[in-house]
């Protein structure tokens, strides 16, 4: 009996030493399904980062069904990606979620369209059918440079589309709003030669893809908050140094539904939007959020200003 007793306590201390030193599980949901877009998040994770920083971290994909901030408000998951307007769109509105790091400093949105159609500017819309997003970043960004560029939207046509690009390849539509990490990369894939409108000309860039958590999270556990950006951010330089590798660890993650070739190319066509100057990837700055923020307000997708300098913090990132 005595053996027995020893044995179990002794089991009751390994059992309580184990717990307290176990990983914290967080889980950290995407913008989108799984691709090179997220490949810092896939490198972290097969790389060890996450695991050396103390973390059991679930990746999940995002997509229609499953928006970012509304999956990580909720209470069940800890992360989330998401578009810099959808940070300030959710404060507005009283949603307490923080800005951790921008990971897309250079949007990767664009407007494009086939090179035999001989749109090269927004001058060459007039008399065109141009695609629209409606309701998203897409539509805020593709309206400021309509704005920006002085063109009157009643001398051109506009066709609400998704993210099936036929309408472009079949002429239906001339111009459409896309990815240049995708979108344009397919259409050339596809044997078209395509020009593509950079909404950066126009003196417009938004913050994108965006990592995020909740005002609660970052209060009751912020050394898990700087061991998660500390990780993911280790995971995207690693990423960027190595494209190829990344790409490799992306498909793996992805599935049967992705190709190397394709996230190779997404990967290198991410390059200089991750790092579009010599700041470190995850950088941001009030001077960003405040010019994102006039955006929004001037489009009218933000219907109440906020304090940008609590929208944000870089007091998590090393």
């Amino acid at each position: 009996m005595r053996y027995r007793a020893m044995t179990s306590a002794i089991f009751l201390v390994l059992s309580s030493f184990f717990a307290a030193h176990a990983d914290e599980a967080v889980t950290v949901r995407l913008k989108w399904f799984n691709q090179a877009q997220f490949a810092g998040f896939y490198v972290a994770q097969q790389n060890g980062y996450y695991k050396a920083a103390g973390l059991d971290v679930n990746i999940q994909p995002g997509g229609p069904d499953f928006p970012a901030v509304q999956m990580v408000t909720g209470g069940s998951e800890q992360f989330g990606v998401t578009g810099a307007d959808q940070i300030l769109i959710a404060r507005s509105k009283g949603v307490p979620v923080v800005a951790l790091a921008v990971i897309y400093r250079r949007n990767p949105f664009v407007l494009f369209s086939l090179t035999k159609s001989g749109v090269k500017t927004p001058a060459d819309f007039a008399g065109k059918t141009v695609g629209v997003k409606i309701g998203g970043n897409e539509e805020l960004i593709y309206r400021a440079v309509l704005a920006k560029a002085g063109i009157d939207k009643a001398k051109l046509t506009e066709m609400p589309v998704k993210f099936d690009i036929t309408p472009l390849l079949t002429g239906t539509v001339d111009v459409w709003p896309g990815y240049l990490i995708n979108e344009v990369l397919a259409a050339k894939e596809k044997g078209f030669d395509v020009n593509v409108i950079y909404p950066a000309d126009f003196g417009i860039d938004l913050y994108a893809d965006t990592l995020f958590t909740t005002e609660k999270m970052l209060k009751e556990k912020p050394e898990v908050v700087r061991n998660f950006v500390a990780a993911t951010l280790k995971g995207w330089d690693t990423a960027i140094a190595a494209p190829e590798d990344a790409a490799k660890i992306t498909v793996k993650f992805g599935g049967d539904k992705l190709t190397y070739d394709h996230e190779l190319a997404m990967m290198k066509a991410s390059l200089p939007l991750l790092k579009p100057d010599g700041k470190p990837v995850g950088f941001m700055d009030e001077a960003g959020w405040d010019a994102a923020q006039k955006l929004l307000l001037g489009a009218g997708f933000q219907k109440q200003p906020v304090n940008v300098a609590e929208a944000f913090t870089a007091k998590s990132t090393p």
